[in-house]
């Protein structure tokens, strides 16, 4: 059969700057993920996208192409509205764990769809699989029984959600094409929109430990989701969030879930608590709910009674003790006063060498291994306080995270920290 483009045509013309329409874009995409275009040319296109970028109507055709190379989930009949929230990820980030429970209990569905860790950057799914029993698995039946039942689900992505993606995610990783706003916003979007829901919120992250360091780029990544979100008809907002230290007092999978649990009971840290009701609010309003204060829900146990029954549902013990670690490690305070830097990055690349996260997507991890510190920034501390806590199954990975971890700490430094909610970005 003849082809209606040809793949070199596409190439030379995003090379040589020239806009591609909505047709070439639709063809290139369907036609890799059929497997009729090879990797050596779409890596080739994917460069020149990544030097001469997509506009606003050739990025809403790219999407809509990968939103197209597979289904997009009807949740209609739930008979409630739905919301998703979407983290561009980061070290400590655990909002999604007590944010989905929490936003269920005030009358929203939350459709979470998640993933797994790779680098520094923890996995959702990799943290709820540490609880005794519980699976990411589900098959679409039980997925929307389960959203119709308990009004939450936390699990893995099927295969049918935006495949181009997943083909196309491989290549720019191995291509040196991942850090291009166009292409992260295509990718994040074609399977947050593809998931169905009606309304979704970004926590776009921003600092050293988050994949975008610089502010300015974060909210031009925002505005571009944003922008998709609402031309594929989902009500989409962003808050750009700090990630120049880690969130809540824990990195790591078992003492994530921990510290989840601790912010449903009623407690938790300061700054996790503030950023999982910012977002449960943002997504209450976007689904039209704003009338409904999730402070409240964390107040009275509602949320705590979601949670228990979602991990339920998946097969996990929400009463089993997590797994603990072989191996802890003391770091102490190296001075008295104030703490004013606690690098989320080193952090982060600490507890991923001590076991809790991977380098390759089939390593394995440590449910136990991970960090945890008793105070962070703008705290006080004093000089061989216990600071850092590092645990593992296997004391020879403890030198490699110390490395890590230098230069991480600073005391009464001239260091700014940044807000923790920088900016609420909206169509």
């Amino acid at each position: 059969m003849t082809q209606p483009f040809d793949a070199i045509d596409v190439i030379r013309a995003k090379r040589d700057g020239r806009v591609l329409s909505a047709d070439q874009i639709r063809w290139v995409i369907g036609a890799y993920t059929a497997g009729q275009v090879p990797d050596e040319q779409i890596s080739a296109l994917l460069m020149a996208v990544f030097f001469r970028g997509l506009d606003g109507d050739e990025l809403a055709a790219w999407t809509r192409a990968m939103i197209d190379s597979g289904v997009r989930k009807d949740l209609s009949g739930l008979g409630r509205p739905t919301a998703d929230k979407h983290s561009t990820g980061g070290v400590g980030d655990k909002t999604t764990l007590p944010l989905a429970p929490l936003v269920a209990a005030c009358g929203v569905a939350v459709p979470q769809l998640s993933g797994r860790g790779l680098g520094h950057t923890g996995g959702t799914l990799d943290k709820m699989e540490s609880i005794p029993g519980w699976r990411a698995s589900l098959s679409d039946t039980e997925y929307l029984q389960q959203l119709h039942e308990v009004g939450a689900v936390i699990c893995a992505a099927g295969h049918d959600l935006a495949p181009a993606d997943k083909l196309l995610y491989a290549l720019r990783d191995v291509t040196g094409t991942v850090e291009s706003i166009p292409l992260i916003a295509s990718s994040i979007m074609s399977k947050k929109i593809a998931e169905g829901a009606g309304a979704l919120v970004l926590d776009v992250k921003t600092g050293s430990g988050a994949f975008m360091t610089d502010p300015d780029r974060s909210r031009e990544l925002a505005r571009t989701m944003v922008g998709l979100g609402e031309e594929a008809g989902v009500r989409t907002v962003a808050l750009v969030t700090a990630m120049d230290r880690p969130l809540g007092r824990s990195a790591g999978n078992a003492v994530e879930v921990a510290e989840s649990v601790q912010v449903l009971a009623g407690g938790g840290p300061a700054d996790l608590v503030e950023l999982t009701l910012a977002l449960a609010r943002e997504m209450l309003a976007a689904a039209g709910r704003g009338d409904v204060d999730p402070a409240d829900a964390l107040a009275n146990g509602r949320a705590m009674d979601v949670w228990r029954a979602m991990v339920a549902a998946q097969g996990g013990d929400p009463d089993a003790p997590l797994p603990q670690p072989a191996e802890r490690h003391v770091l102490p305070a190296p001075a008295s006063g104030t703490l004013t830097r606690l690098d989320a990055y080193a952090l982060g690349v600490a507890a991923w060498r001590l076991g809790a996260g991977r380098a390759r997507k089939e390593d394995p991890v440590s449910a136990a291994a991970g960090v945890t510190w008793t105070a962070t920034v703008g705290e006080q501390i004093t000089a061989g306080q216990p600071l850092l806590e590092l645990q593992t199954d296997d004391t020879g990975r403890i030198p490699r995270a110390l490395e890590a971890l230098e230069g991480a700490i600073g005391v009464d430094t001239d260091d700014t920290p940044l807000p923790l909610v920088l900016d609420r970005i909206t169509a």
